[in-house]
């Protein structure tokens, strides 16, 4: 019998881009969004749900933009991130606008979810190769979280900064994630070259990271165990941030880190395939060509949901 294995696309901030404040690029030949060919992978590697997390709100134009192009094709739900959703004792500050983070927004899948998971991004391409490989871990027989890896010479883009994950690691298994901003920079003492370098958001001092070096981009797997860890982390966690709820942010790479510190073993899967999206609005040509590369190869049918 084929194990389970859902997709969870953290959406809850696309679809305010509809509205044009941040306009979703659509970068496939038939207007198809990076969001298109995430689904696409995942139902060719085995993946057998969808869970879209978004705002109630959106609903409607999400499911008619998106939801109604797969839903033939896969099972698929739908989950609201609310703001009200907290535990008891708790209430939203008057001038708190943001979601509560990715971690939350995973809680909110615990009534839709009772099977191994991965979540990812909206509007991240990662490519076939991590989406296998997540598949193929999870028919092994452990109790293992996993993450993809990506090499981070691969998740650059050429028109600024990214956000990203240096991960530290021993024996393939996940010990450290360093969220970071990084950049390439020519450096001072050169005459040619160039260096990558992290800036840790926490202000630590920055450092050199290396091509080769791996970084997370939110790829994580995990099994229905983590849904108790969030529920009660997430209330210590607004315990712990009492001063400051107008902004403060449950994040995943911060949940990962607290299991790992508490026993829980992620192991690191390695994608040699190269991350695309659309940072700066400047990345979008090169998505787009990168895509048609693909597709002339083979990798993806020209229509993608013929």
């Amino acid at each position: 019998m084929k194990k389970e294995l859902t997709l969870v696309i953290l959406a809850a901030g696309m679809g305010s881009r509809f509205g044009g404040l941040k306009q979703i690029e659509p970068v496939g030949p038939n207007g198809e969004f990076i969001i298109d060919y995430s689904i696409y992978d995942a139902i060719r590697a085995g993946f057998t749900k969808i869970v879209f997390i978004i705002k109630e709100e959106n609903y409607q134009v999400f499911r008619d933009t998106i939801g109604k192009r797969i839903e033939g094709h896969i099972k698929v739900e739908y989950v609201f991130q609310e703001l009200s959703d907290l535990p008891s004792g708790f209430k939203v500050p008057s001038n708190r606008v943001k979601p509560w983070g990715t971690a939350h927004a995973i809680l909110a899948c615990k009534n839709v979810i009772n099977s191994n998971f991965v979540m990812i991004n909206s509007d991240d391409f990662y490519g076939f190769d991590a989406y296998k490989k997540i598949h193929d871990f999870f028919t092994e027989d452990n109790e293992d979280y996993a993450m993809v890896s990506f090499k981070v010479i691969n998740t650059m883009s050429g028109n600024g900064s990214v956000k990203r994950g240096v991960c530290e690691s021993s024996n393939s298994y996940l010990t450290n994630i360093i969220e970071s901003s990084l950049e390439f920079r020519v450096p001072s003492n050169k005459e040619d070259g160039i260096d990558i370098v992290a800036t840790p958001l926490d202000g630590r001092r920055e450092f050199s990271v290396n091509p080769e070096d791996l970084v997370s981009m939110n790829f994580f797997g995990f099994r229905p165990s983590i849904f108790a860890y969030l529920e009660k982390g997430f209330k210590k966690f607004l315990e712990a941030n009492q001063a400051n709820l107008e902004k403060c942010e449950y994040l995943i790479p911060d949940v990962v880190f607290e299991t790992i510190k508490n026993g829980q073993k992620v192991k690191v899967l390695e994608s040699n395939d190269k991350w695309l999206g659309v940072t700066y609005k400047e990345d979008k040509d090169f998505v787009v060509s990168e895509l048609l590369k693909l597709i002339e190869k083979g990798e993806y049918p020209y229509e993608l949901w013929k």
